[in-house]
């Protein structure tokens, strides 16, 4: 139960107000987050494998489901913020029910087809503890007050001298091989025919972005994408999400509070867009998945998710699972780009080189940054 628990502890110093806020359609109240991995739980193991199991209560499937179709209706995700109720208190009650009931089912042992679905559910609670991490982050971040979270992340500087790692042309592997769990879209592994290129061993940092900002690279239309200039204007935006110039000093929000810029970080909470336009303006690219995952071990990663410059689809032969558990991933391989490595609000097992992270390229609440290539 560490992991279940793990969840809880994100959460320990938020007050219940903070818990039920959705200041916009992305960003879910932790108490939903709360409530949906105790719901997958649930409904995927105590339901369909225990007979006797009354559910804790009967709407809850309805309030916490997340876009499980095969499972029947649910909240709007954008009206998730308006549900005054459940209380936090009943939700935490809920968890506490469901991790005593799942107890009580592990102690008779179960078979290795429930373990998976037990391990997928233990994976799936991990990535919302990242996503617990960026709501929290925005709700907190779009405060006047900029509160701190007592559990604590952050980004480390990027120290290393930097260099570009020369990778010769040639055809590679690519794709999840080994015991070790990895999502569906990660399997069917492949060969991939890559021309020689070179990729930066270090991150973008915010120093490097504010050459960026300085140069006026917000209002040179020649470095966007045609969807990316109208997104930046539409928004009005000139520097990453939480950044604020305070008497021509910038500043961000960190959940550490509100701070003046480290300018040795990497640059984080930047669109696909975004990092595409600095590419251009510093005369290079970003690179694509495949280049990401066969360079991967000549840097280190991990800091911030990297943008690629790969649409998230399929691996030849990809074949999406059966029932509602085929609704995670395969749905989604449209209008999205893909990201590789890991962040500061990442699981330690989710951080590997075929890893397939994947947002819609106007996203920037996640931390999300920029590794060059040319």
């Amino acid at each position: 139960m560490n992991i279940r628990q793990q969840t809880e502890t994100i959460c320990a110093s938020l007050k219940p107000e903070d818990t039920a806020i959705q200041p916009v359609d992305y960003v879910s109240p932790p108490k939903w987050h709360l409530a949906h991995t105790t719901w997958f739980f649930e409904q995927f193991v105590l339901v369909e494998q225990c007979a006797d199991y009354n559910v804790f209560h009967p709407d809850f499937g309805y309030y916490f489901n997340s876009y499980y179709n095969t499972l029947g209706d649910r909240v709007v995700r954008a009206d998730r913020g308006l549900m005054t109720r459940p209380a936090l208190n009943e939700v935490l009650a809920y968890r506490a029910y469901v991790n005593k009931h799942l107890a009580l089912f592990l102690d008779k042992g179960v078979s290795e087809a429930t373990a998976r679905i037990i391990e997928i559910g233990l994976q799936h609670e991990q990535q919302h503890q990242e996503l617990l991490l960026y709501d929290i982050k925005y709700i907190f971040g779009h405060q006047p007050s900029f509160p701190r979270l007592e559990y604590q992340i952050q980004l480390l500087p990027e120290t290393v001298q930097p260099h570009f790692v020369k990778i010769p042309e040639g055809v590679y592997n690519v794709g999840h091989k080994g015991e070790g769990f990895c999502w569906d879209n990660e399997l069917g592994q492949h060969k991939v025919y890559l021309h020689d290129f070179e990729i930066s061993n270090r991150l973008v940092t915010n120093s490097d972005y504010i050459e960026f900002i300085n140069s006026g690279g917000y209002k040179d239309f020649n470095l966007w994408h045609a969807d990316g200039w109208d997104f930046i204007q539409q928004n009005k935006l000139a520097a990453p999400m939480y950044w604020h110039k305070v008497n021509d000093k910038w500043m961000y929000y960190t959940l550490q509070g509100f701070k003046a810029l480290d300018f040795s970080a990497p640059v984080s909470h930047v669109s696909f867009y975004e990092a595409f336009a600095f590419a251009q303006f510093k005369g290079m690219r970003l690179p694509t998945e495949f280049e990401w995952e066969v360079a991967s071990s000549q840097f280190n990663y991990g800091n911030v998710w990297e943008w690629t410059n790969s649409a998230y689809l399929p691996y030849p032969k990809y074949a999406k699972p059966d029932g509602a558990i085929g609704e995670y991933n395969g749905k989604f391989m449209v209008n999205t780009m893909v990201l590789r490595g890991a962040s500061v609000a990442t699981p330690n097992n989710h951080s590997r080189p075929t890893y397939r992270n994947f947002f819609n390229p106007e996203m920037r609440w996640q931390f999300s940054g920029i590794r060059l290539a040319k």
